[in-house]
């Protein structure tokens, strides 16, 4: 377990440097995405990194995009390569929020035990793409909290449309749909998610999911723990997307709240 520092690589710096640049308040303004009612600080904030897994979702790198702009909003964030440091008792309680970049592989019982609790206690999780739900395939108390899971990509690296489909919450407001050329992500999902975008299967690829609706970004709370996904970033170069890093970086802030902010009623049953 380390200190994260933005001059640990020099993409990282460079990172730094244009997010500060492009950023105003916290939130990106640049063509139709405009700052949203989101608090673009996270001063005192302490936030855990944890990447690893299948190296292809570029992990490491997605931490560059990360890690130096949450810092650069004050948060203390320390990163790590190891899942042990879900074992930090003393780390994980003063955690505000989680960030998980860790694509397939497994994760120990008691590893599992301390994200498991210091989530449903009240710390606020985020992540994206494989990263997040498609981490410990075998684990389904762990689906059960991020509230989906990576099933199918039709077709691997495609163009396809997202569409927003909340736009009313502060994580979209103002996003419109935008495309992708990325893995279009076909996932198994709680229908407790309050879903904010989807994306249309066209059947080129599979042709019985034709006009298939599945859920792309989604928020819902584990215990008292508020959780946010995106299926979007496939590789670091995804969040090139407006949107798409836009979305993520709001759904981070959003998330870092959780043991601070208002409690949230986030159930929309959809199985009645």
């Amino acid at each position: 377990m380390k200190d994260h520092r933005p001059s640990r690589r020099t993409f990282i710096r460079q990172t730094l440097a244009a997010g500060a640049a492009t950023w105003t308040g916290g939130m990106r303004a640049s063509g139709d995405v405009r700052p949203a009612a989101l608090p673009a600080d996270m001063k005192g904030k302490s936030v855990i990194m944890v990447w690893g897994g299948w190296d292809g979702h570029e992990p490491e790198k997605c931490v560059g995009i990360f890690a130096p702009w949450m810092e650069s909003l004050g948060a203390r964030v320390k990163v790590s390569d190891s899942l042990d440091a879900y074992l930090d008792q003393d780390q994980m309680k003063a955690a505000d929020l989680i960030v998980q970049v860790y694509t397939m592989g497994t994760i120990k019982p008691e590893q599992e035990k301390g994200l498991l609790e210091t989530v449903r206690g009240g710390a606020g999780l985020a992540g994206w793409h494989g990263g997040l739900a498609d981490s410990f395939r075998q684990n389904t108390e762990y689906q059960f909290m991020t509230g989906g899971q990576w099933v199918a990509h039709p077709g691997g690296v495609i163009d396809y449309r997202v569409q927003i489909t909340d736009q009313t919450d502060p994580v979209t407001r103002d996003i419109r749909d935008f495309d992708m050329h990325s893995e279009q992500y076909y996932m198994h999902v709680d229908p407790n998610n309050k879903v904010l975008a989807r994306t249309v299967f066209s059947g080129e690829h599979a042709s019985w999911i034709e006009g298939c609706a599945v859920p792309v970004v989604w928020k819902k709370m584990y215990g008292k723990g508020r959780v946010f996904y995106s299926s979007l970033g496939h590789v670091a170069a995804d969040f090139n997307v407006p949107e798409a890093l836009e979305i993520m970086k709001r759904g981070i802030l959003w998330a870092s709240a959780s043991r601070r902010g208002p409690d949230e009623n986030l159930l929309r049953p959809v199985y009645r």
